[in-house]
């Protein structure tokens, strides 16, 4: 039996025996089988994958990054989008048994949508050379005014992740 993008069923299995339920749970069918296209035949790669796609939920760009996992993965992905005029509207980050990082984030551009369509190469070519490089991360921007509120709200924002039954 074949997919309907081509892929035979055994094609898929290396990849899908390395996620578990949890991982399947918070994706639809329709991102499994985007993924596995993409994915199947570089389950131990060396290099980065990052793949764009114009979003099926909405406006914006959807972005699937899979890479070997490292420190500050997530913080790095979030500053390159940052540092592109990007806004994360929602991201899933899981990590494989093989220790692989699977990410996809839906992103939004603050111009206009209609340079999406060039946006997708940008942030395939450039996100994937900024994760192979593993550049450690920039210090944060000091530039433009802190707002009222935040200036009389000094509270560090501490984050607390519990893993679900």
């Amino acid at each position: 039996m074949l997919f309907r993008s081509g892929i035979s069923d055994s094609a898929h299995l290396e990849l899908w025996k390395q996620l578990d339920v949890p991982y399947f749970l918070r994706h639809d069918a329709q991102e499994l089988a985007w993924q596995s296209r993409n994915l199947y035949n570089k389950v131990n790669s060396a290099q980065p994958v990052v793949r764009a796609r114009w979003s099926p939920v909405g406006e914006g760009l959807q972005v699937l990054i899979y890479i070997r996992d490292q420190p500050q993965l997530f913080a790095r992905i979030c500053g390159f989008f940052g540092s592109i005029g990007c806004n994360i509207i929602d991201a899933k980050i899981h990590t494989t048994a093989h220790g692989y990082a699977i990410d996809t984030f839906q992103i939004m551009s603050g111009a206009t949508s209609n340079g999406y369509g060039e946006m997708i190469s940008t942030i395939q070519r450039e996100l994937s050379i900024a994760l192979a490089e593993q550049k450690p991360l920039p210090p944060p921007s000091r530039g433009g005014r802190i707002s009222r509120q935040l200036r009389h709200f000094p509270i560090e924002p501490e984050v607390q992740i519990r893993a679900d039954e």
